[in-house]
């Protein structure tokens, strides 16, 4: 839980990624040496970072006095210091954030890799997710992943990427990554691509705190609000999402009145101040005017689907994927009709990365069934079943599936 904490701690004083994260697992293994025998401390978190941080610094100071010592014997010592810089933090300026995890995004996020490696590992650092879980969120290969990461750690050491938020310029060129990273980590918190819960509310509520800063930090980007709406509007929601044992609620089954009505006026105010910044046709900003739609609708039937249909037709074309095309199917079927809806979903099938994307063959089940198709429709959702690696999912699509076998034809569960 403390991972990325402890890593972007570490990083800021010896400005190397791999180099924080093997102090941060040595610090690890000190607790698991004498936790047992000593106890766990009152404040594990902080002890934690407080030997890293001792470690990190000694290892600085080793590195001091090495590079001393070549000077004296007429060497250059940035050759063993790397950029020269000391360990100590990095004075404020103005727009400065205390934030070391954010540092570690914005360095994470440099320039210097491609746009999947600065995802990625930002991902891998900040997140705390697996290889495979990251796999899973880009529609790649699990091995392709791994090979991201690894280059990624290697360029930016040999780079000598320093440790901060950038400003100007820079800053401004590194925005987009920076939020794409953030809202992909809320996503794997919203809707966890494996294990045994739904949710895992600890990445939501780092994306949110994150997102939060980033529109405090740059007031001005539209893009950053239009985030910041979408992820409040949707964390809006976590409550009514899971039932008593942690199964999914689909949106339609909702209880609305567990709604956080606070996270969702503060959305609805993000969203104002993305469109005042000139931001409302920014990927984000659209898919928070969606999530605003279902927001302000009482009752599911009274959601407004021919603006969401419009709304996700404008996503597609300033932010066109398969993903999105699959949702402005789901909104068109509930506008036009099912018919409608499948003829987009069929036109999907061959699209790259969607072949093993279980919420393609659910979104087709639904479809079939509302058109009396029941024989295909469990076909689809025992195939989504059989995609998926939450257990959570596995059991509602096949809970779905099992139900065509006792009628021709039962009511409908809406997608969400």
């Amino acid at each position: 839980m403390e991972s990325a904490r402890i890593v972007a701690t570490v990083a800021r004083i010896v400005r190397d990624l791999g180099i924080a994260e093997e102090i941060a697992q040595d610090a690890m293994i000190a607790a698991l040496e004498q936790w047992p025998c000593d106890g766990v401390p009152d404040r594990p978190a902080a002890w934690l970072t407080a030997t890293a941080k001792h470690r990190a610094v000694d290892l600085v100071r080793r590195r001091e006095t090495y590079a001393r010592k070549l000077a004296e014997a007429g060497r250059d010592p940035a050759s063993a210091l790397g950029d020269g810089e000391s360990y100590d933090p990095e004075p404020s300026g103005p727009g400065d954030i205390d934030d070391d995890v954010l540092r570690l995004i914005f360095t994470a996020c440099h320039p210097v890799l491609s746009a999947e490696a600065r995802t990625a590992l930002t991902l891998r650092l900040v997140g705390g997710l697996r290889t495979d879980e990251i796999a899973r969120a880009f529609l790649v290969p699990e091995p392709t992943v791994a090979q991201r990461i690894v280059r990624a750690k290697r360029a930016l050491a040999r780079a000598g990427v320093p440790f901060e938020v950038p400003y100007g310029a820079d800053r401004a060129a590194r925005l987009g990554s920076v939020l794409e990273v953030v809202y992909l980590i809320f996503n794997e918190g919203y809707a966890a691509t494996a294990g045994d819960d739904l949710l895992r509310p600890g990445l939501c509520e780092d994306a949110l705190r994150l997102a939060r800063q980033l529109a405090a930090l740059m007031p001005g980007e539209g893009e950053t609000h239009g985030l910041a709406a979408l992820l409040e509007i949707q964390a809006s929601r976590t409550a009514a999402r899971t039932g008593p044992g942690g199964e999914p609620v689909l949106l339609a089954d909702q209880d609305r009145r567990r709604w956080n009505r606070l996270l969702m006026r503060r959305g609805l105010a993000a969203l104002e101040r993305a469109v005042a910044a000139g931001g409302a046709s920014g990927p984000y900003a659209l898919q928070a005017a969606v999530a605003a739609c279902h927001a302000r609708a009482a009752r599911y039937e009274d959601t407004d689907w021919a603006t969401i249909a419009a709304l996700y037709g404008r996503l597609a074309a300033v932010a066109p994927s398969p993903v999105v095309e699959l949702n402005r199917a789901v909104a068109v079927s509930r506008a036009e009709g099912p018919a409608a809806g499948l003829a987009l979903v069929d036109a999907l099938a061959a699209a790259p990365g969607l072949d093993r994307y279980h919420l393609l063959p659910s979104v087709r089940g639904d479809l079939l069934a509302r058109l009396g198709r029941t024989a295909e429709a469990r076909a689809e959702f025992t195939r989504a079943a059989e995609l998926t690696r939450n257990a959570r999912e596995r059991d509602l699509l096949l809970d779905r599936a099992r139900r065509f076998e006792q009628a021709r034809q039962l009511p409908y569960p809406e997608t969400e």
